[in-house]
């Protein structure tokens, strides 16, 4: 497995240690199971930690100095922060700015990507469509999604859209995001998930962006509408969530909104080309502010009820925000098993609380998270415009902590920002961050090398000479020159979400073949010549 994909997968588990940290062992549901668990009236009542109201503004009144402590320490351009307790909201604030460039100051209406903070929002909408009768957890994808069918055609006929949504269909981590990146849409990426080989259906966890979206695709389907439209209808819409959009056209359009930055040397600047996530909008394309997630934060912690009626049915939505999948084992005695719901992180405090929890991170900009122990009836919501860094993570477990034991019990933003920081400075290939070597072999004629080479997962590479060099082309919108390195080895730079600005990645000729390095994750980046350049 290259490096990118090891940074993706500990990327997706890190977002999650905050809970797991203050997590017990708990026991998951069999993975076919979703129907609602049978539920303590009073859950709380299990717990040690009590949540007092002084402690929950002791909380709130730390917000503003752990919200300079993260600037300070990452300098983070602009943050904002929401809290909900019980029906109420009780912090809604921006900090910074939203934009390095103009200084306009952020603030709760202030629009930020979501990045998978996403795949929750979107649980709401599937629930919501279980309440219209469209669909159930258990509905296979491929009843309403023509043509789906995985590697296995067993599992691909059968596989859920809880199955999907609990990380479980058998995919490998991050399936189908290499494919985004170099220009397929949605449904081409679909289409092309039948080429990934499978390990164990219901038996491995492995978090990805195009399980959840292929899922939702489903429901979407399933209701002739299309996705965005019938999160609008099913949830924005009816909840007053009026910045709320699952296009990211609409977050393109919003005056008041967070641009997404990225690091230059020693300074943020904005990203001049910012995250477009519409192919996976279901998993990572929702924008919002604090206003709007407050409201929704507090329907659910009000277990389905807005403004005193039922909004979304609790057998539907309990099944999400419940232990479903087991994402990793315990490594040691005494160590906590992560828990994942339906887009949603479970797991429990060590204060005996429920904790429910997703973090959103993109590398071009974005950091979020929304964090609630719905046994104290209380909420926190961090929205970042920085590649994310741990800052949120950071905040909304500091929060939690002195609400539940009137301390931070562990440095947070220390432990993320360092976590992150280790993540962002890994290797994506063999030559990160070196140059040619001195001595390096001649390449053959470049002509030799010219021409089509298939793959059926990425489609068709094509290789041109081109003003003395050679171009790489693959799908709708990848295209590199190929530097010399020695011999037959040539390299490209890739950019986008999963790279990095120190990305090398090796193109190596031999005979017949075309190894991409940066695509070759679990053997598909071999592409066999299908003919010469004409």
């Amino acid at each position: 497995m290259r490096a990118a994909s090891r940074r993706s997968a500990v990327v997706a588990s890190v977002l999650v240690a905050g809970a797991l940290a203050g997590c017990t062992v708990g026991e998951s549901a069999a993975p076919e199971r979703t129907q609602t668990p049978m539920v303590n009236p009073n859950p709380a009542a299990d717990a040690v930690a009590v949540v007092t109201p002084e402690q929950i503004e002791a909380a709130v009144a730390d917000i503003p100095r752990s919200v300079r402590a993260a600037m300070d320490a990452t300098g983070t351009p602009g943050i904002a922060v929401g809290v909900v307790h019980g029906d109420e909201v009780i912090f809604a604030e921006g900090f910074g700015v939203r934009d390095v460039d103009s200084g306009e100051p952020v603030d709760s209406a202030t629009v930020f990507a979501l990045a998978s903070v996403s795949k929750s929002v979107g649980s709401t909408v599937v629930a919501r469509a279980i309440d219209e009768g469209i669909v159930s957890w258990n509905t296979p994808v491929a009843e309403n999604l023509e043509g789906f069918t995985l590697s296995d055609p067993v599992v691909g006929a059968r596989v859920t859209i809880a199955d999907m949504y609990a990380h479980r269909s058998g995919l490998f981590e991050h399936a189908g995001d290499e494919l985004e990146e170099i220009g397929y849409d949605r449904e081409e990426i679909i289409e092309r998930l039948r080429h990934i080989p499978l390990e164990p259906w219901r038996a491995v966890y492995h978090y990805g962006n195009f399980d959840i979206t292929t899922a939702a695709e489903s429901v979407a389907r399933a209701s002739g509408e299309d996705w965005a439209s019938l999160s609008e209808r099913l949830v924005y819409e009816p909840l007053g969530m009026t910045s709320t959009s699952s296009r990211f056209a609409d977050l393109e359009e919003r005056e008041n909104r967070a641009l997404g930055h990225i690091r230059d040397d020693d300074e943020w600047i904005v990203n001049p080309a910012q995250r477009q996530p519409d192919a996976q909008s279901p998993a990572g394309g929702v924008s919002s502010n604090i206003d709007d997630l407050t409201t929704w934060t507090s329907m659910l912690l009000a277990a389905g009820e807005h403004d005193g009626s039922r909004f979304v049915e609790e057998t539907s939505l309990l099944p999400a925000m419940s232990p479903q999948m087991i994402q990793g084992a315990p490594n040691a005695w005494g160590a906590r098993a992560g828990m994942y719901g339906y887009g949603w992180n479970v797991g429990t405090t060590v204060g005996g609380l429920v904790d429910v929890n997703h973090s959103g991170a993109f590398a071009m900009g974005t950091g979020t998270i929304v964090k609630m122990l719905p046994g104290a009836d209380i909420g926190i919501i961090v929205l970042s415009n920085a590649a994310a860094n741990g800052v949120a993570e950071g905040i909304a477990n500091r929060f939690m902590d002195i609400a539940q034991f009137g301390e931070e019990r562990r440095d947070w933003l220390d432990f993320f920002i360092s976590v992150f920081e280790q993540l962002s400075s890994e290797p994506l290939g063999e030559f990160d961050g070196q140059e040619p070597p001195t001595d390096a072999a001649p390449p053959a004629d470049l002509a030799s090398y010219a021409g089509e080479y298939a793959n059926e997962y990425f489609g068709a590479a094509r290789v041109e000479v081109r003003g003395g060099e050679l171009v790489l082309s693959l799908g709708p919108t990848g295209r590199w020159p190929l530097e010399h390195w020695s011999g037959d080895v040539f390299v490209f730079r890739p950019t986008g979400e999963n790279s990095s600005p120190t990305a090398v990645s090796q193109a190596t000729f031999d005979g017949a073949t075309l190894v991409l390095e940066y695509f070759d994750r679990h053997d598909l980046g071999t592409f066999t010549r299908a003919a010469p350049a004409g």
